[in-house]
């Protein structure tokens, strides 16, 4: 049972490791509610020890974020990444 006073409800990392080029990315999403109930998926994405990018999308629900957290985790997955 997740508990309703944390404000992070889901946290997914994802990595891909390109050895001919030399690079490590990451994309890593998380499902937030903020201080006034927002419900927020937020994305991180660059390449390993640096910042990234990040965006931040609103949902009217859990439920929704949920599904787009997944979506976005099955497309990164079909381009070589891996849960971490």
């Amino acid at each position: 049972m997740p508990d309703v006073r944390s404000p992070i409800r889901h946290h997914l990392v994802l990595y891909r490791r390109d050895p001919e080029q030399g690079r490590a990315r990451f994309f890593s999403l998380m499902i937030e509610r903020d201080l006034f109930g927002t419900i927020r998926l937020v994305r991180n994405w660059g390449s390993v020890g640096s910042k990234g990018q990040e965006k931040s999308d609103i949902f009217p629900s859990e439920v929704e974020a949920a599904r787009a957290l997944e979506g976005w985790a099955k497309t990164q997955r079909q381009k070589g990444y891996t849960d971490l």
